[in-house]
């Protein structure tokens, strides 16, 4: 892996090919629970309330330089394109956790009523919340470039996201997964989301102050943040495979059920898109604004959501597998949604 980076139009290797590396993940998970049952009731031993500590740690190094590139000093141009910004916050905050319940509920529960019973229903369900109630993650800023998205917009968009969640994903989740008789601890979600979103997030903002003030914005974007490139895709990797390795037996027993799971989850994620993409149209938002506010708004935080997942049901849970499968649909249904988004770039105005 070293520090060469293979770039596809400003795309990176690993993040490109996520979905394939996210294959081979559960893969080597899986042969690991069934070959070396050992290693995964090894690493079980290490938790704190209900926290796998190995787990815990790789999260951090997943979510830590995401938190680096939020520039918090753009929330003072805010104001330039409100209408950008209230498109995505309401289609994050007031839409998107709503349809992902209703479409995941409908398929879960009816579509696939003969293939999943109906409690693994109601796991998958949680799961499939959890991501509905996590917005973007710092991944955005790829999608973005890609469809030559206005920078910093997006980064405003990825700041503000990650404040209201600190105070809306809590409840959201909480009353989503209360209608669907799951019963939920604030306190391990309260903790989950000060370990996973609060703490990482200072230390992000607190790293970049201190880096930027000794060495230049210029080093801080150009050369600092770069040197951690990778290290939330291999952060990513590794969890999947002890994931997959407490999973494996499921997954053995369940194999049609991680297609059954990806089917409602793609679905979301393209009606979100579009919501958000043809209001921008509607409004008159120029394509630099109207392709990241899709983006955005499609694309699911998740880490989070595997986080939270683990933390609330633990990690061998069906709910964290649903949120896995949401890893896996994310890269190459976004580079869909991506290729869409420039073939339509005529439907707005350009700035």
């Amino acid at each position: 892996m070293g520090s060469k980076k293979l770039q596809t139009g400003g795309i990176s290797f690993f993040e490109k090919y996520l979905t394939l590396w996210v294959a081979l993940c559960m893969a080597a998970g899986i042969l690991i629970s069934v070959y070396l049952p050992v290693i995964p009731d090894f690493l079980n031993q290490f938790t704190y309330a209900e926290i796998s500590i190995p787990i815990a740690i790789l999260i951090w190094v997943m979510i830590y330089p995401m938190m680096m590139k939020v520039d918090f000093k753009s929330i003072t141009g805010v104001g330039k394109n409100p209408k950008g910004l209230f498109i995505t916050w309401i289609t994050n905050w007031l839409i998107k956790p709503f349809t992902m319940y209703a479409i995941a509920s409908f398929f879960f529960f009816l579509v696939f009523k003969s293939f999943i019973p109906e409690e693994l229903a109601r796991d998958y369900l949680a799961g499939a919340v959890l991501l509905g109630a996590a917005p973007c993650t710092a991944m955005v800023f790829v999608w973005s470039y890609l469809t030559k998205g206005n920078p910093a917009y997006t980064v405003v968009q990825v700041a503000t996201n990650n404040l209201i969640l600190i105070f809306l994903f809590i409840p959201i989740v909480k009353l989503l997964l209360g209608v669907s008789e799951v019963v939920v601890p604030w306190d391990t979600l309260i903790l989950s989301v000060v370990l996973f979103v609060v703490i990482p997030l200072i230390a992000g903002v607190i790293t970049r102050i201190y880096m930027i003030h000794r060495k230049g914005e210029d080093y801080f974007n150009n050369h600092f943040v770069k040197k951690f490139s990778n290290t939330t895709t291999i952060g990513l990797l590794l969890t999947l495979v002890i994931i997959f390795s407490f999973q494996g037996r499921t997954i053995i027993e369940h194999p049609l059920h991680i297609l059954l799971i990806a089917i409602p989850l793609t679905i979301q994620t393209f009606l979100i898109f579009f919501i958000a993409y043809l209001t921008a149209r509607a409004v008159k938002l120029p394509f630099a604004i109207a392709a990241p506010a899709g983006m955005i708004g499609a694309s699911n935080f998740f880490e989070l959501a595997v986080a939270v997942a683990i933390a609330l049901f633990g990690a061998a849970s069906p709910a964290a597998l649903a949120t896995t499968v949401g890893v896996l649909v994310e890269v190459p249904v976004m580079l869909t949604l991506v290729k869409i988004a420039n073939s339509t770039t005529h439907w707005f105005r350009r700035v």
